[in-house]
């Protein structure tokens, strides 16, 4: 090969070779792609291991958000899915994916409020906006300006819970069981202890577990001989159900009020009817008698042949909403005005009831108290 055609050569390999080491860097800079004129959303959710039936209601209800916002053709939006497992350096993997890969718009999720606290941080300084649709931790808007929630923190959900019980069945005395390594459940003890206080209501007793536990046994036993009013719960719905079932068989017999993870079917399926007395406070009530919660059901249980739970219903309005902001925000690439479009929200009356961002990007909403009977959730009178 003659000299000059191997310096024009070289030179030709070495502009090729920094161009892609310059499209290679500076991933904060990149702009959303298009995608089939579609606005690229990413999911990051819990759909496989111990809790994958909350991520799969979360899929499942922005699936069905998703054909209707589409159908509809004011907006269009495409959703890339991650698994998390339930794991946050998954979730960080997730995380890292859709903003430097697939270069999102925005991402709903995670799961797990342990997923966002490890997660969210690092999507803020990009500079996406993300929402969480089961995230009812404190603090979780506190990680950045673009981060928000359509979900109930437990500061307003337990509370309300408490005192619809208090009332209804009399509360004196109770004792608190919860899970002392999972994020969700330590946040909703700490919230439980201070409505308690607030309420006059005494504490005979403080039991915990870990996450995975199935053995229930020895805290029950220790709670069956207080003889409390009511028993406490804050974990997820595995163990939940496990508490409930283990409680029965034990003799004790009263109200169990626990916090966001009893809101699942599946602790019900789980637990039978030692399910029955679980109270717990959550934005979806399926027995509404609201046109928009009918059609939701109907849609939902013809799509996925089953009935929705509030994991599903959070999800599909928080689409919902994601959909309003875009569509307001007049673009699909433009990260920014998709935030400040969001923030905006203040009249959007979906499935789970009139819903608004408040000032923190937290829902600004009213919130059912229910009570498992006969096998189903039905409104605490």
């Amino acid at each position: 090969m003659k000299q000059g055609m191997m310096k024009k050569l070289t030179a030709g390999l070495m502009a090729v070779s920094m161009a892609v080491m310059i499209g290679g860097c500076g991933g904060t800079d990149k702009a959303p792609a298009k995608s089939s004129g579609a606005a690229k959303m990413g999911v990051i959710s819990y759909l496989t291991g111990a809790g994958a039936a909350y991520g799969e209601s979360i899929r499942q209800g922005l699936e069905l958000a998703r054909d209707e916002i589409n159908a509809k053709g004011k907006v269009k939006i495409e959703l890339v899915f991650e698994d998390s497992k339930g794991e946050k350096n998954e979730a960080i993997n997730a995380a890292n994916k859709l903003i430097h890969k697939d270069n999102v718009l925005a991402i709903m999720g995670p799961t797990l409020s342990s997923e966002m606290f490890a997660i969210g941080p690092m999507v803020n300084q990009e500079g996406v906006p993300i929402m969480g649709t089961s995230l009812t931790v404190e603090g979780i808007t506190e990680i950045g300006d673009y981060v928000f929630r359509n979900s109930l923190p437990e500061s307003a959900a337990i509370p309300q819970s408490i005192k619809r019980a208090k009332a209804k069945y009399n509360l004196k005395k109770v004792a608190i069981m919860y899970s002392d390594n999972n994020d969700l459940a330590v946040s909703g003890y700490k919230t439980i202890q201070q409505t308690l206080k607030e309420e006059g209501i005494e504490v005979l007793g403080v039991e915990t577990f870990a996450d995975k536990n199935t053995d229930f046994s020895a805290q029950l036993t220790k709670i069956a001989t207080l003889k409390p009013d009511a028993v406490m719960v804050a974990g997820l719905y595995q163990e939940a159900a496990l508490i409930l079932k283990k409680a029965r068989e034990l003799g004790i017999n009263v109200p169990v009020v626990g916090n966001n993870g009893f809101n699942s079917p599946q602790l019900i399926k789980s637990a039978g009817a030692a399910a029955d007395g679980a109270v717990v406070a959550s934005p979806w009530f399926p027995g509404k008698d609201d046109p928009k919660v009918k059609k939701f059901i109907a849609d939902y249980k013809a799509k996925y042949n089953k009935e929705p739970d509030q994991f599903a219903a959070q999800a599909y309005d928080a689409l919902q909403i994601m959909a309003i902001a875009l569509e307001k925000s007049g673009s699909n690439t433009d990260r920014k005005k998709l935030r400040e479009q969001l923030a905006a929200v203040k009249d959007y009356d979906g499935v789970t009831g009139k819903f608004a961002f408040d000032a923190k990007r937290n829902p600004a909403m009213d919130v059912n108290v229910l009570v498992v009977k006969d096998g189903k959730f039905t409104e605490l009178k």
